[in-house]
């Protein structure tokens, strides 16, 4: 396939997208990811998302529980340097190219922080942490402090 071809394509695709979920933007320069990674996260959590942007957080669940939503299609995820930019809950998935997704981790922001509290801040403000290491802590977080799955 030609690159103009591809591109002609991909952007009929993100119109779409945007027809269907008119609350993102899904914008080809670095946010497509996230969004896609929003709305895959609203499909299958009890939650909703914010139509408009809220500093630190994506969206809310049933229980009225703030929750940062994170994606990646590769094998890091980001997280904040600053303590006082820990979401009280967060979501970490990581989105395959068939389309799927597996869930890296769910749950408060506070036990991530614990992980990486004494690395060097960056430039950027975001840690890059492994979705191992998330994987994890994920596995020690009590189903009571999760996002409940639709």
């Amino acid at each position: 396939m030609e690159t103009k071809e591809a591109i002609r394509k991909l952007l009929m695709i993100v119109d779409e997208l945007r027809i269907t979920y008119p609350y993102k933007r899904f914008t080809l320069d670095g946010r497509l990811v996230g969004d896609l990674g929003e709305v895959i996260v609203k499909q299958n959590y009890d939650i909703e998302l914010f139509e408009k942007v809220v500093a630190k957080y994506d969206g809310k669940d049933a229980l009225g529980r703030n929750v940062q939503i994170k994606a990646t299609f590769h094998d890091t995820l980001g997280f904040p340097c600053k303590y006082e930019d820990v979401p009280d809950f967060y979501i970490g998935i990581k989105i395959f190219y068939d389309g799927t997704f597996e869930e890296i981790y769910n749950g408060p922001g506070k036990y991530i922080w614990e992980l990486i509290k004494d690395r060097r801040q960056t430039k950027n403000s975001l840690y890059s942490i492994s979705v191992n290491a998330l994987r994890n802590i994920n596995t020690t977080v009590n189903q009571i402090d999760r996002i409940s799955r639709r």
